[in-house]
């Protein structure tokens, strides 16, 4: 069968039609011909796969990752960079548009190298292979590298390679790649040439080297993180988001900062030196472990951690004149919302790595908030997720 890919979904797959219902191909480009399958149905939608591209779409490139098309990380790897981060800057104004009812408010999206960008992986290992997951299932792709994360982390990945029967295997590094986390779980062997290299070494959660975590920085901040440790992964990016957010407190010169889903206390950190008072609130005990670490290695003494789920513990807020939010993918959760209006801070930044959950909140906190702006940031080149800081206003001037 013949189709035509007419314009891509929120997530990065084709559009086409087939029997009056909606089709999604993924790895296809809007304009291309290609030839195709059904591989599954439903009473709303079919899905399909490509079977040639007949005419290719000017904006196809040659892939660099010889894992295309069949790992399922990357949906933008044979698709032109300028092309991406207009297709999460216009998914994002489409959002905007249709759901909240403006125009003008989503700002050209930031972004910077889209190859060797991530200082982080996970590899999952099965009959000595190590690698990826296959698109859809928990079948392994055995990998040698992958070129959307760190070149230290592939230098690492070669040497994984040499021992048989990891399960799985975190790799992280730090911003300037020059420290390095290796967390295995697997056959216990000799890890003497991983010790070697790296400066933390877990072994099925036992820690072979004397340091638990590393170190790393955004802008003149210092920040320990540990294997599990939540924290940005884009190591070039993260600091033009990190300077955007700052750039809003300095305007805004708030006394009291409330941060919520503050992960090891990154945000809150970095705007300490323009708030008089910061509380930073995350669910995650090793999280704010780190955090009350990372005061301590800055010298900070305005900010205080609290560890307990946001929901739990947002009614027990009052007089903060700004709320910092960086939640999950999820996004924020009804109860939060109504308390974050009932606290009544002058303005909310709003973090997000979904653009669906965030105009689902916006539209809820639109009642009493206007939005000022959305700068969209693509801190996940290659993929078809997308970041954006959010400044939001009190529409009330007073309180």
């Amino acid at each position: 069968m013949k189709t035509e890919i007419l314009r891509l979904d929120n997530f990065g797959r084709g559009i086409t039609f087939y029997k009056d219902k909606i089709c999604f191909i993924e790895n296809t480009y809007p304009n291309e011909i290609i030839e195709f399958e059904i591989t599954k149905e439903t009473s709303k939608y079919y899905e399909g796969k490509a079977i040639k591209i007949t005419k290719p779409s000017n904006n196809r490139v040659e892939s660099k990752c010889k894992y295309s098309n069949i790992c399922g990380g990357c949906s933008f790897q044979e698709y032109k960079y300028d092309e991406e981060n207009k297709f999460k800057e216009d998914k994002i104004k489409s959002l905007v548009k249709t759901q909240l009812k403006q125009k003008n408010i989503v700002k050209k999206i930031e972004y910077d190298k889209d190859y060797f960008y991530r200082n982080k992986i996970t590899l999952h290992g099965s009959n000595n292979n190590l690698g990826l997951y296959k698109n859809k299932t928990n079948e392994i792709i055995n990998i040698d590298e992958c070129n959307i994360t760190n070149k230290r982390i592939n230098a690492i990945i070669e040497k994984l390679k040499k021992y048989n029967d990891i399960k799985e295997v975190l790799v992280r590094t730090s911003n300037d790649e020059k420290q390095v986390i290796i967390d295995i779980k697997g056959k216990e062997q000799d890890y003497k040439e991983l010790e070697e290299i790296s400066d933390v070494l877990i072994i099925n959660n036992k820690l072979i080297t004397k340091n638990k975590s590393i170190i790393t920085n955004i802008g003149s901040k210092k920040y320990y993180l540990s294997s599990n440790s939540f924290f940005q992964v884009n190591e070039f990016l993260t600091n033009k988001l990190f300077n955007k957010v700052l750039e809003y407190v300095k305007e805004i010169k708030p006394s009291n900062v409330l941060d919520l889903y503050c992960g090891t206390g990154s945000f809150g950190i970095y705007i300490s030196e323009y708030a008089n008072k910061i509380i930073g609130v995350d669910y995650n005990k090793s999280n704010i472990e780190d955090a009350i670490k990372n005061k301590e290695l800055n010298n900070i003494k305005n900010i205080d951690f609290i560890a307990d789920k946001v929901e739990n513990i947002i009614n027990k807020f009052d007089n903060y004149d700004l709320i910092i939010v960086d939640p999950p993918r999820s996004g924020l959760d009804k109860k939060t919302i109504e308390y974050m209006i009932k606290i009544n801070p002058k303005y909310i930044i709003y973090i997000s790595c979904d653009p669906n959950t965030l105009v689902r909140d916006l539209k809820l906190l639109n009642k009493e908030y206007i939005i000022n702006e959305i700068t969209p940031y693509n801190l996940f080149p290659k993929t078809y997720h997308v970041e954006s800081v959010s400044v939001l206003e009190r529409k009330s001037v007073e309180k």
